[in-house]
């Protein structure tokens, strides 16, 4: 079981790697030093995240080198998939035109780079990951967490360096900035620099365009406010559709909501963000390349969402053991099946005119409530999260070890958790 501060180091020195492979392969084929770190930092996060996500999973395949080789290929591809889209939303100004090859490419050519690609992170971490876990062993915790912290608030201070940089200029005018009299300026430095060792470090990074004011649409295209909507509605059409689902099929109605408060599935609204950002590059490609990528994505997020809720909750909220070509009761065949063709349901039939209908709504109401949405959802959240951890720890600790504690032993017993998940298991009380 690994704490926080484990999983951030690994996310830390996994991204320097990433950075440093990537640095000398270009330094190789153009000869050239490329830094495609965040700003400064040697970092390229989408390694590091990547790399945390195998940790956890891998352990949970031992013994299924084939699944374990296609896992790390479903998620190298869809990290770098959403790594990606948020590098482009980074600011609204921000176009890149270097093209992917990968798996969620739809072709064969991208099948044959993203094995080679899982192949190496593979390689990574049945090799060199067991001598950095010897290692880190060794270092102090203390240490430890005065590296994971410091490190985060530099990277937090990069990202709002780049923020700041997209946020007031864009690409076209760093030659004009760079030669103007703000040059001397703390501001106009920051631009200038952020500016400079994007365009080299990203060849074909460019001004994208933006919109009229007189005519500006809210969450167009696929922005931060769009997936937030996309994310709420999937998820309260997801609950409603599990909970009849489970009646109707199972004969049991049961609350299949993911929260304390409000009939909202976050399975089936992070779901929905992550096929439609993943997706999106396959629209206009055949239903079999979207079935098949549906397929892979949908049933290893539904793996991680098991191994998630597990090693942080130390629960279970579904298990397919009693099924016919289940992966360790998280996932099966049958129901990446269904994965796949909601993916090609969702691209061509439920996403566009969902799209449309966000964009419809006024730009400056829809700005608002995506914000409170945000916050009522993150608070909810939380506050489950607080509760489901109080629940798994409970028999353990019966006495509450601070205030906040105690609050959550008052208002959330565990008669009322058992009533609100009848099907949740702890780990730790299961019964063999």
């Amino acid at each position: 079981m690994y704490d926080f501060y484990e999983l951030a180091l690994y996310l830390l020195i996994y991204s320097f790697l990433g950075w440093a492979a990537e640095a000398g392969y270009y330094a190789v084929s153009r000869r050239k030093f490329c830094n495609r770190g965040v700003v400064v930092l040697p970092l390229v996060l989408s390694y590091g995240f990547t790399f945390v996500l195998l940790i956890l999973l891998l352990p949970t395949l031992a013994g299924r080198p084939v699944l374990s080789f296609l896992a790390t290929m479903v998620v190298s591809s869809v990290v770098e998939r959403i790594g990606d889209y948020f590098f482009q939303r980074v600011g609204p100004k921000i176009r890149w035109n270097q093209e992917r090859s990968r798996l969620l490419s739809g072709t064969g050519k991208g099948l044959l780079s993203s094995a080679l690609v899982a192949g190496v992170y593979y390689l990574t971490y049945f090799i060199i990951h067991p001598f950095l876990l010897a290692g880190l062993m060794l270092v102090p915790d203390l240490l430890r967490q005065l590296v994971v912290i410091v490190c985060f608030v530099l990277t937090a201070l990069d990202f709002a360096a780049v923020f700041y940089a997209v946020r007031t200029g864009d690409a076209s005018r760093y030659e004009e900035r760079l030669a103007g009299s703000g040059q001397g300026r703390l501001a106009g430095r920051i631009y200038n620099s952020v500016w400079k060792r994007l365009q080299k470090a990203y060849p074909g990074l460019e001004t994208g365009p933006g919109q009229d004011e007189g005519s500006y649409t809210f969450a167009k295209g696929l922005c931060w406010d769009k997936l937030v909507w996309v994310f709420l509605i999937s998820a309260l059409l997801g609950d409603i559709i599990e909970t009849f689902w489970c009646g109707l099929v199972d004969g049991e109605w049961m609350n299949r909501s993911s929260v304390l408060y409000g009939p909202f599935s976050f399975v089936w609204g992070l779901g929905a963000v992550v096929l439609t950002v993943t997706l999106q590059g396959l629209a206009e490609k055949s239903d079999r390349y979207i079935f098949l990528a549906g397929f892979l994505v949908g049933g290893a997020y539904e793996y991680l969402c098991s191994v998630f809720t597990e090693l942080v909750f130390g629960t279970v909220f579904w298990d397919y053991s009693d099924m016919l070509l289940n992966i360790g009761g998280r996932t099966n065949v049958l129901f990446c099946f269904f994965w796949g063709v909601l993916a090609v349901v969702w691209i061509n039939m439920i996403y566009p005119p969902m799209s449309k209908g966000i964009e419809s709504l006024p730009a400056l109401a829809g700005k608002i409530a995506t914000w409170i949405v945000v916050f009522v959802m993150a608070c909810n959240a939380l506050l489950t999260s607080a509760a489901m951890l109080r629940y798994s720890t409970r028999p353990i600790q019966p006495e509450p070890a601070n205030a906040f504690e105690e609050f959550i032993d008052r208002q959330y017993s565990d008669v009322r958790m058992e009533a609100r998940w009848p099907n949740m298991i702890v780990i730790g009380s299961a019964q063999p």
